[in-house]
């Protein structure tokens, strides 16, 4: 049995998008660490989600975790606590290029895969009126870097170079390698 270790509705509707038989449980495990890099942050991150939940499920289940960050400047911008530190994400993206490292874990039968998938995006210049239009729409709520790219806000961006599906949450790779371990892909 697959399982998502997370409670994020875009992992699940992109995994939903692949495959037909699998359950979420979501890890409860949160997002610090003190990994030096944001690619071993994010992989460390996704390591602990996918192992607290492969110990709760017991063997024979693959377990999927996955954390992502926003990076610029070298530093990660995590989920915003407040609309103000939102703008504040979103006045620093503006017109730049940044980029969002997925990392992720699959525990398959006593194996552990790991890696990330980085994806560079570079923003609109933004206006106050567009910054306060995406803030109104409370999308920003509970994603890295204080937008989603699937949906307004991809008003927002002018450009990405690498995998969509890694901006959104769950890189494309995770996908194949999924279906290297012998899972089916859904019609």
């Amino acid at each position: 049995m697959l399982v998502l270790a997370s409670a994020s509705p875009r992992r699940r509707e992109i995994l939903a998008k692949f495959f037909e038989d699998f359950i979420v449980v979501p890890s409860g495990v949160g997002e610090e660490s003190y990994a030096k890099t944001p690619e071993k942050h994010a992989v460390e991150v996704a390591r602990r989600k996918a192992m607290k939940v492969a110990e709760k499920m017991g063997l024979g289940h693959t377990v999927v975790g996955a954390d992502t960050v926003v990076v610029i400047d070298g530093e990660i911008l995590g989920k915003p606590r407040d609309e103000d530190e939102a703008r504040k994400m979103l006045e620093r993206l503006s017109g730049r290029v940044h980029e969002v490292i997925t990392g992720y874990c699959i525990v398959h039968g006593g194996k552990i895969i790991e890696g990330f998938s980085r994806t560079e995006v570079k923003f609109r210049a933004l206006s106050h009126l567009l910054i306060n239009w995406y803030l109104s729409t409370g999308e920003w709520r509970d994603k890295a870097g204080a937008y989603g790219i699937q949906g307004k806000g991809g008003l927002l961006v002018e450009w990405i170079r690498g995998d969509y599906y890694n901006v959104v949450g769950l890189p494309i790779e995770v996908i194949f390698k999924l279906v290297e371990l012998g899972f089916k892909l859904r019609p």
